[in-house]
């Protein structure tokens, strides 16, 4: 990071600039059909207590069975985050309240996790480029869900989420600005989609973030931190920063301290909110829980889920710009959704890529934008593009006519080529006939053609006219060649 982004990451306070410290816990919902230590199911929007096996329900003698699915769910995550994979890690018991966990704890993993240290590549659009390390990846149990807007005097309690297993991903304190902590959550959730191991469906509750924020003076020690819990969408994370950061920079400055404690941040308000004084990890009582074994895992078994690993968003923005010579903003603008990305391959497959980058970015997903849609709504399919690329390409439409078939299409659907051929669209290339056209446009402005030939840079105005008594159909380069070549001009 070079020291123009640091300084214009620094907040500016009453008695000076001021750097924000931000550290994320991620919470992510494994992408698995059972819960973490139950078959019961995970599907999301099931009526209220129909997902709950009697493990899930802390039934006396009922014992916990690890999901074989979710431990390698951690592990192809762990890989994709180029993190430590450690082959023996332990499940403890997490000793806390939770109204909406039937057996009065948690397991979760403490010092022993299924997965170390790792990094998170962040391309920012200045160009910045910021790197996150991850200091651990862990299994846990989600708890269920407290309803307290059902009933006047009484709250209900959900269990369908209680079980189901969660990766909670740690960062190092790494970050300094809000933009880099949305971007960071972006990339990450970008991650996970690609490797499939969880949907990142933010307004489902499958991603989830506690964020920790201090403040200091650039180059100091770290400040006295608070944690965010639970905030659930990536525009409210930074709200949430902004905030809680210009928060603690008052009461600095007006000689208070910081005091270390839990937050909350009220989408309403935009304001964060105090919900508990921290706990320490030892509060938490941790010990091994004494009905699970270690786990134990082979590198065979790591091994084998590399093999599966698809290409990731760094290594395919890397190939696009290296191959296929688009800019690093087209890239970075078509891996970030996995299935933007496929669709554009499948546009770019034996064709120009660079043009096939142009339609998607501009044309697509400008429509898809401007609609409310996104890829996956798309009534234009990759081999209808693919098709209006084609006919530009062999010469059969202009641009401009293109654009008209992209209409049709995305209204009617349909073939290009046969949309083209049945509504008489293709381009005119017969030189007589364009050569007709220029001659008329020339004859019927003799004044503006004795002042073309003084200034060339007016060409472009014929161009313009022979295209338009052509209705659009003209090959531009046709035209922009004959209309040279009748003023005699380079």
């Amino acid at each position: 990071m070079d020291a123009k982004s640091e300084k214009s990451n620094l907040i500016a306070g009453e008695t000076g600039d001021w750097e924000i410290v931000i550290g994320m816990e991620v919470h992510a919902q494994v992408t698995s059909n059972a819960k973490l230590f139950s078959g019961a199911s995970t599907e999301f929007g099931g009526e209220p207590n129909s997902h709950v096996s009697l493990v899930d329900a802390a039934m006396p003698g009922m014992l916990p069975v690890i999901n074989e699915t979710c431990v390698s769910q951690a592990v192809k995550t762990g890989l994709g985050l180029k993190a430590e994979i450690n082959l023996y890690s332990v499940f403890d018991r997490k000793n806390y309240f939770y109204p909406d966990l039937p057996q009065g704890y948690q397991i979760s993993q403490y010092k022993n996790p299924i997965v170390g240290e790792g990094e998170v590549i962040v391309d920012m659009l200045s160009g910045e480029r910021v790197i996150v390390g991850i200091e651990r990846l862990h299994l846990e149990q989600d708890a269920g869900k407290s309803l307290h807007d059902q009933h006047p005097q009484n709250s209900y309690v959900d269990l369908n989420r209680s079980g189901v297993a969660l990766m909670e991903i740690v960062s190092k304190p790494d970050l300094r600005s809000s933009d880099q902590a949305k971007a960071y959550v972006s990339k990450l959730r970008t991650i996970l989609r690609y490797l499939g191991t969880c949907d990142g469906n933010m307004d489902q509750g499958s991603l989830r973030a506690d964020v920790n924020v201090s403040v200091r003076r650039p180059g100091d020690e770290f400040g006295t931190r608070c944690e965010i819990k639970n905030v659930n969408s990536i525009r409210f994370i930074g709200q949430a920063i902004e905030y809680e950061a210009r928060r603690q920079i008052e009461i600095i400055e007006d000689g208070g301290t910081i005091d270390q404690e839990t937050r909350l941040f009220d989408a309403k308000t935009g304001e964060t909110r105090s919900m508990r004084s921290k706990e320490e990890a030892h509060d938490y009582r941790y010990f091994p829980d004494p009905d699970l074994l270690p786990l134990e895992l082979t590198q065979d078994f790591v091994d084998e889920i590399a093999k599966s690993l698809p290409e990731l968003p760094d290594e395919k923005r890397a190939r696009f710009i290296a191959d296929y010579g688009l800019t690093p903003y087209d890239a970075d603008v078509l891996v970030a959704e996995r299935e933007s990305v496929d669709y554009f391959e499948d546009v770019a497959k034996g064709r120009d890529a660079k043009q096939a980058a142009n339609w998607v970015i501009n044309e697509l997903f400008g429509r898809l934008n401007k609609e409310g849609l996104t890829i996956n709504d798309s009534p234009i399919s990759s081999e209808q593009l693919g098709g209006i690329v084609d006919l530009i390409k062999d010469g059969t439409i202009s641009g401009k006519i293109a654009k008209e078939v992209f209409d049709i299409v995305w209204t009617d659907g349909g073939s290009p080529a046969e949309i083209v051929e049945k509504r008489g669209m293709k381009q005119v290339t017969d030189t007589s006939a364009i050569e007709k056209a220029v001659d008329e446009v020339l004859a019927a402005n003799p004044d503006k053609v004795e002042q073309a030939k003084a200034k060339p840079a007016m060409a472009g105005w014929f161009v313009g006219q022979v295209m338009k008594a052509t209705g659009g159909k003209a090959s531009p380069q046709a035209v922009n060649a004959l209309i040279k070549s009748k003023l005699g001009i380079e």
